[in-house]
């Protein structure tokens, strides 16, 4: 019985968001170890406070996260 655990910052994810989530992890577990194992197959999400997450040596806000989100995609060359 899995048991996969994302760690988010809070305020990032709408519950709508998180369920997605959950339901897109189950499906890739699924997709490896097989679809028996869907109703055993636990997500936890987890929220971190937002400041308590570090990248680079210094603390990373919800602020931070939707400045990235909002930030164009690099063309690939």
């Amino acid at each position: 019985m899995p048991l996969v655990n994302v760690r988010v910052i809070e305020g990032v994810f709408t519950s709508e968001q998180k369920q997605d989530i959950i339901a897109k992890v189950t499906d890739a577990m699924t997709s490896v170890e097989g679809e028996s194992l869907r109703d055993v197959t636990w997500v936890v999400i987890d929220e971190v406070q937002s400041g308590d997450w570090g990248m680079g040596g210094r603390g990373v806000t919800t602020a931070d996260v939707h400045a990235l989100q909002r930030r164009p995609i690099a063309a690939s060359s």
